[in-house]
């Protein structure tokens, strides 16, 4: 029996990325494709406008309805649908069979952050800034690197990505971020400079600090440099192809279909 699969923001970049992830597994299958009240394509068939041919699924508006002809629900869309989805998902009201969330949705303030988060205590919320396992491996590099070499070393993350993005530092940025701050043992808001300007002072001990660049078509290329005074360490990454995130959102949706309420993440999946 397949496993079926929602997306929220399925007419998306990442979205249609995931609906041809999907076609390509025999253990999954496309149960409801979910969009905004405003999208031009509602109604039409899923995955012929991703690509993968027809699905017999088409896209709606209708929250409710698509999360009750699902078993997991991927979100790649924006914080309010997110948030909205978990909140009905987490809801006494949803008597649904979904009761798990795979979300890849960044660009969260620190409130909007909160309210995703409750929702674990009635769901399996799994959230990463990135589903691909290399970056996954490459956090927990950053992380041990991080709490061996100590804050003699100087810690910069850049990324690059596409003309099209809207948030910035990347959600991978700053899922590399948490990573150099937890291996540090502190808080990466309090450590964190997102950006530099005019004078700027000397650089302070301790500090993570963040670069963006963003132009072309750049799938994702993340570097995080640990610089000391007579040498430096490079960790980088880079996208190829969007393919790779999809299919690591849907391997994370079959992983989380068996799980308890909580919250997990892509280290979880991988058994980091």
């Amino acid at each position: 029996m397949s496993i079926e699969l929602g997306i929220l923001g399925a007419d998306g970049r990442m979205g249609a990325a995931v609906i041809r992830a999907i076609a390509d597994r025999d253990d999954v299958r496309l149960g409801a494709a979910i969009t905004a009240p405003s999208a031009s394509q509602l109604g039409q068939d899923a995955g012929e406008i991703a690509g993968s041919g027809p699905s017999g699924v088409k896209l709606t508006s209708d929250f409710k309805t698509g999360l009750d002809a699902c078993d997991v629900l991927i979100d790649f869309s924006a914080p309010k649908a997110a948030i909205d989805a978990a909140l009905i998902l987490a809801g006494t009201g949803h008597s649904g069979r979904c009761k798990a969330m795979v979300s890849g949705t960044t660009g969260f303030t620190p409130a909007e952050n909160h309210a995703i988060e409750t929702a674990c205590e009635n769901v399996a919320l799994l959230r990463a800034g990135n589903f691909s396992p290399g970056v996954t491996a490459l956090s927990v590099l950053v992380e041990l690197a991080a709490e061996k070499l100590g804050t003699d070393w100087d810690i910069e993350i850049s990324e690059m990505h596409h003309r099209h993005k809207i948030d910035a530092p990347s959600g991978t940025a700053l899922l590399l971020g948490e990573a150099a701050a937890k291996g540090r043992g502190v808080d990466l808001k309090d450590t964190q400079v997102l950006s530099r300007v005019g004078v700027t002072g000397e650089r302070k001990t301790g500090d993570i600090g963040f670069a963006v660049l963003r132009g072309g078509g750049v799938i994702g290329r993340h570097d995080v440099k640990l610089a000391h005074d007579r040498e430096m360490i490079t960790l980088s990454h880079d996208a190829f192809d969007r393919s790779v995130f999809a299919r690591g959102a849907v391997s994370a949706a079959v992983w989380a279909f068996a799980q308890k309420p909580g919250r997990y993440s892509m280290r979880d999946v991988l058994g980091f």
